[in-house]
């Protein structure tokens, strides 16, 4: 299993923008790849107060993923602000080739900047089947919370992944809690941030990278710098991994409600 990490600026507030520079960065990659990550947000920037940059799933941000999904062979997994039944949702999608999407909508949202007035919190947390890996798809500040992005189950999903818009300033956060997700969880943490100033004068370095289960790198990309990081992702060790050391069997148990 291949994952990239697309880390780069995100032009604000502009779809088109965004979505030729989509097109542009797979154009430019030298190899095959079985997943794409795209930041939080990826057509647009963390805006919360602009309800006209919203649209369906039927609209131009998911039309062009599906397109590009299958020119190029491999899922695309970002999120965009998405409007259902007069909501809105930060809605992560997890878009595969044959044109299926799995969508789930951001569950934790960050009222200090203004996006729980703005967005509806999500509700549902899927695990994704793809190409033999599964994968858990979360969203930026779901990051902070433990219980969310749990492996309920010790052999629930594979990849954790993390799309986000995380600025400079709470970057250590970032870095200390990615890790900490891998190891709790026995499985590989895979997360892109931009990098850049969005509209609001926020600054993003990146930091983009992949764990493994033994907290060993697979991937990443230098801070402050545009590209793409490629992981080689092997599912058979991380199941190795948690037969041969089963911590999940001494875990808490609890339901959700």
């Amino acid at each position: 299993m291949k994952l990239a990490l697309f880390q780069y600026p995100i032009v604000w507030a502009d779809r088109q923008a965004n979505l030729d520079l989509l097109e542009q960065h797979l154009a430019a990659l030298i190899e095959k790849v079985d997943v794409v990550m795209l930041p939080e947000m990826f057509t647009t920037g963390f805006c919360t107060s602009r309800p006209d940059l919203a649209e369906p799933t039927d609209g131009p941000t998911m039309q062009t993923v599906k397109r590009l999904s299958a020119e190029y062979d491999c899922a695309i997994v970002g999120s965009f602000i998405c409007e259902n039944m007069g909501y809105l949702f930060n809605r992560g999608f997890f878009a595969m080739p044959d044109g299926n999407v799995v969508y789930a909508d951001k569950r934790h949202l960050y009222a200090h900047g203004g996006e729980a007035e703005f967005f509806r919190q999500g509700t549902v947390r899927p695990v994704i089947t793809f190409r033999g890996c599964r994968f858990c798809l979360l969203i930026c500040y779901d990051l902070r919370f433990p219980v969310w992005s749990r492996n309920r189950t010790g052999d629930d999903y594979d990849v954790l992944l993390y799309v986000a818009n995380w600025p400079k300033q709470r970057i250590k956060f970032w870095d200390a809690l990615l890790p900490a997700r891998a190891s709790e969880n026995q499985c590989v943490v895979a997360a892109v941030n931009p990098v850049g100033t969005d509209g609001l004068g926020l600054h993003y370095t990146g930091h983009s990278i992949v764990y493994d289960t033994r907290l060993d790198v697979l991937a990443q990309l230098p801070e402050d710098t545009a590209g793409v990081a490629i992981a080689d992702i092997d599912v058979t060790d991380i199941h190795y991994f948690r037969q041969h050391s089963p911590l999940w069997h001494d875990a808490d148990k609890y339901e959700f409600v």
